[in-house]
């Protein structure tokens, strides 16, 4: 059975040789990522290439995700590694403070004091511990323990409702875009966007660097959730980044705001990444927890394209296994997924021609039994639109274009397939789809295929032309007592 949901491998230590790339790759991991707050620049370029051999040699299209660091805030250091601080202590954060100790600590974020006043409440540690300020004092801070616990080097602060004026672009960022483009990465996530402007810039410093990523919103900050529109319309898809989020926002409002995003991005021809903590038992156990099952069935169930694993992959003692689960819960997750496709098409505007083909295609497969619907594409839009519907037909997007392929690793339902140039007649094109589809075991003698192509092929955005044909035979065959409404 095919796996509609893509999954997103983070990878580390644990992860990173030849031989484990190998396994994660055939237990069914689609896109992997790189994460830019660890590592070199030089070690990312050859971990990348080192995906890149062992995916040509699986014969498998492997996305390369590079995720940026974003602005780093986060507190320094203790002269001991760590402290414990107990509920009404007094605590506080330093930005002038080198090494801290159990009265006070350092900032890496020096701008802290000028976000916050009296009344503030800072969550550090993913908001295990959290602080009320008291006062600020110049560059001191001076807080009161609300839920105290151990606090150790370098953990994160967040501010309880945002508002911390951090730039999502950084100058380590910039310097990692352009790394990011050297080595061919296929998708850029931006971490800690506040508007649509931070994604544009992002976008044109990898275009400037050389690079065609496609740009990926992560969205952890309150401003984001307010900004969604305008941010998911600057860029190509977003990240629900759990996480960060839940600290800002209340990890109550998480799953609404998920389902919310996910539905956003799939109404605007976007793509979605659910990720943070959704096998994270896993990292030290063999089997995923019963809450950990029903949470990635449920991000399935929503529509997500992707989701992502971070530490099981990176560290964790079962990566292979933890990839082997979560590829079972998303397949009988899809089984489950009740087909609404007349419903969707009701309300809908087609103002383009490709855009009109690729959703028609639809409709038809969805009518008949039809085994596959493949879409002869260059840069990946049939295909990206075709998978922002569920219409229960895997969607096989065959391309000559080598760079579109691993692109179209994260888009829902679709198998992207490298192909020959096609001939120049149709006869000979469909003989070579035939055939193509045959070696690849999509389809055998007999099935019925809708296949969507171009008057003047690899010509991107040229799709116009919609055909149903049966494998085996050269002409096209008629389909009796099919009747597709006009679109309106």
């Amino acid at each position: 059975m095919i796996r509609h949901t893509k999954i997103v491998a983070t990878l580390g230590p644990a992860s990173s040789s030849p031989q484990a790339l190998e396994r994660l790759l055939r237990a069914g991991v689609d896109v992997v990522r790189l994460n830019f707050s660890h590592g070199k620049a030089e070690d990312h370029i050859a971990l990348a290439d080192t995906v890149r051999q062992v995916a040509a040699r699986l014969k498998r299209p492997v996305g390369i995700l590079a995720d940026l660091q974003g602005p780093k805030i986060r507190i320094g250091k203790f002269e001991n590694g760590k402290i414990l601080l107990k509920e009404g202590d007094s605590f506080i954060l330093d930005a002038q403070c080198t090494l801290g100790n159990q009265a006070r600590v350092g900032l890496d974020y020096k701008d802290l004091p000028h976000d916050v006043n009296r009344g503030s409440v800072l969550l550090l540690d993913d908001g295990r511990i959290v602080l009320e300020v008291s006062h600020v004092a110049g560059a001191e801070i001076h807080t009161r323990v609300r839920h105290g616990g151990e606090l150790s080097n370098n953990k994160g602060i967040n501010r309880q409702g945002g508002g911390l004026s951090a730039p999502a672009l950084t100058t380590k960022d910039m310097d990692d875009i352009k790394t990011a483009a050297q080595m061919g990465a296929d998708f850029l996530a931006v971490s800690f966007p506040k508007s649509a402007s931070d994604m544009y810039m992002a976008r044109q410093l990898m275009r400037a660097a050389g690079g065609g990523a496609l740009t990926i919103a992560k969205i952890e900050r309150v401003e984001a959730v307010d900004a969604l529109a305008e941010i998911l319309d600057a860029s190509d898809g977003l990240m629900v980044a759990r996480g960060d989020l839940a600290v800002e926002v209340g990890d109550a409002a998480v799953p609404a705001l998920q389902k919310r995003m996910i539905r956003m991005a799939r109404e605007r021809n976007k793509l979605a990444i659910t990720a943070t903590q959704m096998m994270e038992s896993m990292i030290h156990a063999p089997t995923p927890t019963r809450a950990e099952v029903s949470d990635v069935a449920n991000a399935v169930i929503d529509g997500t394209d992707a989701v992502m694993l971070s530490a099981e992959t990176a560290v964790g003692t079962y990566p292979e296994q933890t990839v082997e689960a979560m590829a079972r819960i998303c397949q009988a997750a899809e089984k489950s997924m009740p087909i609404t496709l007349d419903r969707e098409f009701l309300d809908r505007v087609f103002t383009r021609i490709d855009q009109s083909i690729a959703l028609s295609a639809l409709f038809a497969a969805y009518h008949l039994n039809v085994k596959a619907i493949v879409a002869l594409t260059s840069s990946g839009s049939t295909a990206l639109w075709m998978s922002r519907l569920d219409c229960g037909v895997p969607i096989f997007a065959l391309t000559q274009e080598a760079a579109s392929l691993p692109k179209m690793s994260l888009f829902r339902q679709v198998t992207p397939l490298l192909i020959d140039p096609m001939p120049d007649d149709r006869a000979g094109m469909r003989r070579e789809i035939e055939r193509r589809l045959i070696e690849a075991d999509v389809a055998a003698e007999g099935d019925l295929i809708v296949l969507t192509y171009g008057d003047r092929h690899g010509t991107p955005g040229g799709t116009n032309t919609l055909s149903i044909m049966r494998i085996g035979e050269s002409a096209q065959t008629a389909v009796p007592n099919m009747h597709i409404p006009p679109f309106h």
